[in-house]
């Protein structure tokens, strides 16, 4: 096994497999980045960051600390698209002329996004006003997006991986699983023989991983979330790497089952709000939400609050029609 690094950020997970804390300016102040150094085979770097300053000289700091350099990168796994993740993924491609792998489900939506950004975002931004939010609030949340897609440096061939499929780190064989719910296209590592999952933002110890329904997303994130809750909940690893708030969490399988009652709270909420007077997406989010949010967390928000109303028009306990005179979606018994 290889020596400890000296860095209080870089902690060691599973022989020469580390969790690497890198800052990102969000809430969750750090996103979870592994590194494995294996002894004669090759450096794979798993997720890689937003694309800043900051979080380029920790990963510099963290690769450093053992004994590396960005061009000693041979493979890269992303667990989804989103941009705390696969910000940095064309740096280290340029870099170090890495390969870049995804799983199959989220390069066809989730990876795409961002080089048909300019293309998608008049969909988007159409897709938030049909479900009630504000025409102020629209010139915003452009602008959000946009502050976001500049910290995206997406990789120019992205290859695939598959369910099933096994990838090797440590020395180890780890299967590859789909993980939908957070992303389309979210995948896990599972290393049955240690009990130990690579889960990305599947499941999170502090907070609820958003489960949001986008304009290019899949149509019920959320009943997706739940079979994912059920994947976890079967697998109860002894241990997880979480992309947030860990990097190491233990009892899986108990905040699975937290989590699942926790949205069958919302959707009985929800189902309620929407029986007791007809509204958009965006006036049960305030309910929902009943707090102060900033523009990205308001989207969020929203997004959140319309999984669980489509989930529930999905199941057939709830109904939607356009009201023409607001040029909106209103959710109703």
């Amino acid at each position: 096994m290889t020596a400890e690094p000296s860095t209080p950020l870089l902690t060691p997970v599973l022989g020469d497999l580390y969790a690497l804390q890198v800052p990102i300016p969000y809430p969750m102040k750090y996103v979870t980045v592994l590194i494995d150094r294996p002894r004669g085979g090759p450096v794979t770097m798993i997720d890689t960051a937003l694309d800043t300053p900051e979080a380029r000289q920790a990963i510099e700091d963290g690769l450093g600390a053992l004994g590396l350099h960005w061009s000693d990168v041979d493979r890269v796994i992303i667990t989804h698209h989103h941009p705390d993740h696969y910000g940095l993924a064309g740096v280290v491609e340029e870099r170090s002329g890495a390969s870049v792998h995804m799983l199959d489900v989220e390069i066809g939506r989730g990876e795409r996004y961002w080089h048909l950004w300019e293309e998608w975002l008049p969909g988007h931004l159409k897709h938030m006003r049909d479900h009630g939010l504000p025409a102020e609030s629209l010139n915003d949340m452009g602008a959000d997006n946009r502050r976001g897609r500049e910290r995206v440096h997406p990789a120019t061939r992205v290859q695939p991986l598959r369910e099933g499929q096994h990838v090797t780190l440590s020395g180890l064989e780890w299967e590859v699983l789909w993980l939908p719910g957070h992303a389309d296209g979210h995948l896990g590592l599972w290393n049955e023989q240690e009990s130990v999952l690579i889960a990305g933002d599947a499941i999170l110890p502090r907070i609820s991983p958003n489960v949001g329904l986008y304009a290019y997303t899949r149509p019920d994130p959320l009943g997706d979330y739940l079979q994912t809750l059920g994947k976890l909940e079967a697998l109860n690893p002894a241990r997880a790497v979480v992309g947030h708030h860990g990097p190491v969490m233990e009892g899986v399988q108990a905040r699975a089952r937290e989590l699942r009652a926790h949205h069958h709270e919302r959707l009985d909420f929800m189902k309620a709000e929407a029986a007791r007077e007809s509204r958009s997406a965006y006036d049960l989010s305030l309910v929902m939400f009943n707090r102060e949010l900033n523009v990205s967390g308001r989207r969020f928000a929203l997004a959140e609050t319309l999984a669980h109303l489509e989930h529930l028009r999905l199941l057939g306990q709830l109904y939607r029609t356009w009201n023409e005179a607001r040029g909106v979606w209103l959710y109703h018994a």
